[in-house]
């Protein structure tokens, strides 16, 4: 019997919890994942449980045969929140990737004590649920209705009251699902995906770094299915992705927001800035097609960060927010404002406080367009500058500068909890592989929030290539701090001829300090993605008169509503 058999079976019947704990640790020891070993131990034994109510552990049957594995938490008798029937709202939660029915132990727990009937389920394919990972595609989306038609015939769950709840791959079948299942009232998607082809291929650029941290944490505990094992193949090997492509846009939310929209489900959406798998831009683009009851949070951190503590039954202002909204949309009522908080919620990277906007379009309610200039001496050119046209520069393609969007996972993390985005010395910056512009020191703070755009010229001497573009906030010293980037590929062009390319970089929020200069810098290679650019092509960045290069810089509105740490001016 394999060790999460052990702990399922220890808990049936009625064990000590420290074999369970013992075993759990190990097991995600060995896998190297941090939230299935913070909530399969003390919290999944009988006596962590809140008092009165119940847990138990069941075998729900898909259509096709295949069992998932799942448990489920009641309310004592007596909870606030039932109907005259007894009946109580329902949370049903697909566990994230690679993880099993365990995770949301603690969290469960809350829920259950506010009077909500809990299911979590091992998503198939992982762990002891039978089948093949789908990575949310139509069969994952079928179990969703099957384990709220079980749900519904084998608790005290209200069919009026149906919500989802789920974290990473469990927040995108929760979206899917409620796309598919109109008695799905309320979502709350955490680290979400709502386009899967831009969070595997923005700027038809392969993210290679994303997609090998998700295989590997798959590998240990998964049995990926052949439309998945085929997919992930094409994608490293740059290969048939036109597939690929489709592959990601049946498994995207995007692709069904009229359904979600018709069906008038509620959606609350948090995500983090840095996250290097479901980037900052989807989410927000995402959001902004949604026109039923929607809230959008974003904060500091990287991939399921900012979730971590809740884990662990801490205190935990993401998970705060979704229990709020399930109080909300399935035992309360209103719209998002008050102490129901704002529609959208921004919270801004580098310890500015917190944001509060009516709409995503009033986040960057004014732009400001910064001209690239020519180089100089040293070969940096001028931002927010005078409007000189008419030059050009030229670095070599397929070299890593230095300049780069750092390490899944890990530097999103350091930017949440030490204010430590990727960083480079800019003077250092090698002139051959990186084109350079920076700005004058800044008078006053400047807000940026939302999607900054590049826009310029590029001729190479090769048909297809890749551009990556990072803004820094750069001090005294030359030291620059990453506020955001973008990879942008493109393909098909005649070597030698020049044509226009936009690069759109990834939403975000960060003060700029007074007496701090911008930077853009701009080249062909980048660890965490796979680029086109051959090895040592010329690509030139250029200017025309009738087309100068520029970069439009979204700027926050001066005056605003705020909260939370810090103040907003």
């Amino acid at each position: 019997m394999t060790g999460y058999g052990r702990i399922r079976a220890h808990l049936v019947r009625g064990r000590l919890a420290g074999a369970a704990a013992v075993t759990s640790v190990a097991l995600c020891a060995s896998i190297g994942t941090v939230p299935a070993a913070a909530t399969t131990s003390p919290a999944r034994s009988q006596a962590a449980v809140t008092a009165g109510s119940s847990l138990r552990l069941v075998d729900i049957p898909m259509k096709d045969g295949v069992v998932l594995k799942a448990d489920v938490l009641t309310p004592a008798a007596g909870t606030p929140g039932a109907d005259s029937r007894g009946r109580h709202p329902v949370i049903v939660q697909p566990a994230s990737w690679g993880q099993n029915d365990l995770e949301y132990v603690a969290q469960g727990r809350k829920l259950a004590a506010d009077g909500y009937v809990v299911v979590t389920y091992t998503v198939r394919g992982f762990w002891l649920s039978g089948g093949r990972v789908d990575v949310g595609g139509p069969t994952d989306v079928g179990d969703v209705s099957t384990v709220i038609d079980w749900t519904l015939a084998h608790t005290e769950a209200d069919p009026g009251r149906v919500g989802m709840l789920g974290l990473s791959l469990g927040a995108g079948m929760s979206l899917l699902g409620a796309a598919s299942d109109p008695r799905i009232k309320a979502v709350a998607a955490l680290s979400a995906w709502g386009d899967l082809v831009s969070s595997l291929y923005s700027g038809q650029t392969r993210h290679l770094q994303a997609a090998a941290l998700l295989n590997a944490l798959q590998a240990p505990t998964g049995r990926p299915g052949a439309e998945y094992a085929q997919t992930l193949a094409d994608l490293y090997a740059n290969r048939d992705m036109q597939a690929v492509v489709k592959w990601a846009r049946t498994r995207s939310p995007e692709t069904y927001v009229d359904r979600l929209n018709a069906h008038g489900t509620a959606v609350l959406l948090a995500n983090a800035w840095s996250d290097s798998i479901f980037n900052s831009s989807q989410i927000a683009y995402f959001y902004q097609k949604l026109t039923g009851p929607k809230r959008l949070i974003m904060r500091p951190g990287d991939h399921a960060t900012q979730e971590l503590t809740g884990f662990l039954g801490l205190d935990n202002a993401t998970w705060a927010d979704a229990r709020e909204w399930f109080d909300q949309r399935l035992k309360g009522g209103g719209d998002t404002s008050g102490g129901h908080g704002a529609p959208v919620e921004l919270h801004v990277r580098n310890g500015s406080g917190v944001e509060d906007y009516p709409s995503w379009q009033a986040v960057g309610s004014r732009t400001r367009s910064l001209p690239l200039g020519p180089e100089d001496a040293l070969g940096t050119g001028t931002l927010d500058g005078p409007a000189d046209t008419g030059w050009h520069t030229t670095i070599t393609g397929g070299i890593d500068s230095g300049a780069d969007a750092g390490v899944t996972e890990l530097s999103g993390v350091l930017d949440q909890v030490a204010e430590l985005p990727p960083s480079v010395e800019v003077p250092l910056l090698p002139r051959f592989a990186a084109a350079v512009w920076q700005s004058a020191p800044y008078p006053s703070v400047q807000r940026i929030r939302g999607q900054a755009v590049l826009h310029t010229t590029v001729t190479s001497s090769a048909s297809q290539g890749t551009v990556f573009a990072y803004v820094y906030d750069v001090n005294a010293l030359g030291l620059g701090k990453l506020v955001s980037h973008a990879p942008q590929s493109w393909s098909g062009h005649t070597p030698g001829q020049a044509f226009p390319l936009d690069v759109a970089l990834f939403d975000t929020a960060y003060d700029l300090p007074a007496g701090h200069r911008l930077a853009l810098v701009l080249d062909t290679e980048d660890p965490a993605y796979g680029g086109t650019t051959p090895p040592g092509s010329d690509v030139s960045f250029s200017s025309p008169q009738a087309d100068p290069s520029r970069l439009v810089l979204p700027l926050r509105r001066p005056v605003l509503a705020s909260h939370g740490a810090g103040t907003a001016k």
